[in-house]
């Protein structure tokens, strides 16, 4: 059985019918959106997109630091300043 990452669940049906009310009684939490009784999306508020955007980002920077961090090559160290 695959795993429901979601507090809330609707069926595409609900969603094609009604989407602003399914969006509003949301309330801000994710909505498993489900065909068949399997999780095929899920429906988040821009605030919660913009998060995981930005977590993203910051763990694909993360790994692009460690990298460089660890290519045998020598750190330069720099202040803020020198930026």
């Amino acid at each position: 059985m695959q795993p429901i990452f979601a507090t809330q669940t609707a069926s595409i049906s609900e969603l094609k019918t009604n989407p602003s009310a399914l969006i509003k009684q949301s309330d801000g939490e994710s909505v498993a959106i489900l065909n068949h009784n399997k999780p095929v999306a899920y429906l988040v508020s821009t605030d919660m997109y913009e998060r995981m955007m930005e977590a993203m980002d910051d763990m694909a920077l993360s790994q692009t630091a460690n990298a460089r961090m660890n290519d045998g090559q020598t750190p330069v160290k720099v202040t803020l300043d020198d930026l």
